[in-house]
C-alpha cells in the first residue's frame, strides 16, 4: 500500500515478478479489494502462488514512526512483518515509509545479537563494478560504536553475496587520519583492531565511485545525501548528452550512432537496476524499496529479497557475528 503508486505499481510489477521465476511465490498485503481490483486487470495470473491478506490500516508516508508503532496494529506494513515472525513468508519487501519500516521491523522481528541497530544497504555503480553503501538514511545519528557495527555488517553481507576478503572503508572528508569527525575517529580506531576484517581506512566521495573499496561505511545522514545526490548527478549527465545530440544535423548524425551506447551507460545507471536497500542486522529479510520506484524498480526489490532468501542472509550474518563481535 506504501509508495508513491501503492497497488497500481506494486500489483503489476508483482506480476512480472512470478513470470521471471517460476519458484517463487507471493503474498500481497493491504486492502484487498484495491488490490483485488488491480488483480482482475491483469492477464495470466498464477493465483496458486499469489496470495491476498487483508489488511485494514495503512501507514502514512508522512507518519511518525511512533504512531504507526502504537496506533495500527493492522497496519499492511506490520502485518506483513508478522508473516515474516510467523514463517509464513521468507521476506518482506516495501515501498512504505521508511522511518515506519524500521521501527516496526525492529519491534517485529528484533535485532541479532550484537547489533544495537539494523543499517540500510543498497549496492551502488562505481568504475569496477558496485560497491556496497550504508547505512542509506535509516540512522541519521550514529555513534562509533553504529559505524564498526555497521561496517562488520556491511563487510559480512558483500562476503555472502560473492565478494572475496571485501575492502571496508569509512567515508570521510580526507583520506588523512587527522581528518573527521569524533565518530568517525573513534570507529577507525575500533575497526582497526577487528580480527578478520580488511579495513583500508578512510575514502572520500570521489574514491567511492572509482572503486577503491567494496564497502562504504557512513550515517545514514550523510549516506542517504550521497545515494540521491548520485541518482540525481546520473539522471542530469545522461539527459545532457541526449540533449546535445539534438543540437544541429551533425549532432544527430553522431547521436544516432552513439546511442546505443548511451541506452548502455542509462542502463547501468539507472536507479531502477539498483533499487532494494536491505535491513541488515535483523532476524529476517526486510527490502525497502524506493518510495518514487516504478514497477521495473519494484520488481528489482523483490529480486534483491529473493536472493537474500536464496543466501540465507540473516542466519550466514549471525553466524559471522559471532566470530567478529562478540
Amino acid at each position: 500500500m506504501g509508495g508513491d503508486f501503492g497497488p497500481h505499481c506494486i500489483v503489476p510489477a508483482c506480476i512480472s515478478a512470478l513470470a521471471e521465476f517460476p519458484s517463487l511465490h507471493l503474498a500481497l498485503v493491504g486492502q484487498a479489494p484495491l488490490i483485488e481490483e488491480q488483480l482482475a486487470r491483469q492477464s495470466g495470473v498464477d493465483r496458486s502462488r499469489l496470495q491476498v491478506h487483508h489488511a485494514s490500516e495503512v501507514i502514512a508516508m508522512d507518519e511518525r514512526p511512533a504512531q504507526a508503532l502504537r496506533g495500527k496494529p493492522d497496519a499492511s506494513m506490520r502485518v506483513a512483518l508478522e508473516l515474516v515472525r510467523q514463517r509464513q513468508a521468507h521476506a518482506c519487501v516495501s515501498a512504505g515509509n521508511t522511518g515506519a519500516l524500521m521501527a516496526l521491523s525492529r519491534y517485529v522481528l528484533k535485532t541479532l545479537p550484537g547489533i544495537d541497530r539494523p543499517a540500510m544497504v543498497s549496492p551502488i555503480p562505481t568504475e569496477r563494478g558496485h560497491c556496497y553503501l550504508l547505512d542509506l538514511g535509516a540512522n541519521v545519528d550514529c555513534s562509533a560504536e553504529h559505524l564498526y557495527q555497521f561496517a562488520i555488517m556491511g563487510a559480512v553481507a558483500a562476503e555472502t553475496l560473492g565478494v572475496s576478503r571485501p575492502r571496508v572503508a569509512l567515508l570521510n572528508v580526507g583520506t588523512e587520519d587527522i581528518k573527521g569527525n569524533q565518530q568517525v575517529k573513534l570507529a577507525a580506531s575500533l575497526l582497526q583492531q577487528a580480527r578478520g576484517l580488511n579495513f583500508i581506512g578512510y575514502i572520500e566521495g570521489d574514491g567511492v565511485y572509482r572503486g577503491e573499496a567494496d564497502v562504504v561505511v557512513c550515517d545514514g545522514f550523510v549516506g542517504n545525501i550521497l545515494l540521491k545526490s548520485s541518482e540525481g548527478l546520473a539522471k542530469m549527465i545522461t539527459g545532457r548528452v541526449e540533449t546535445l545530440f539534438n543540437e544541429g544535423l551533425f549532432a544527430q548524425a553522431v547521436g544516432a550512432l552513439a546511442m546505443p551506447l548511451l541506452r548502455r551507460l542509462k542502463a547501468d545507471l539507472a536507479p531502477a537496476r539498483h533499487n532494494g536497500a536491505s535491513f541488515l542486522g535483523l532476524q529476517g529479510i526486510v527490502v525497502k524499496s524506493h518510495g518514487a520506484a516504478g514497477q521495473e524498480s519494484f520488481q528489482s526489490a523483490i529480486r534483491c529479497a529473493l536472493r537474500e532468501v536464496q543466501e540465507n542472509l540473516p542466519q550466514r550474518l549471525h553466524g559471522r557475528l559471532e566470530d567478529l563481535l562478540l
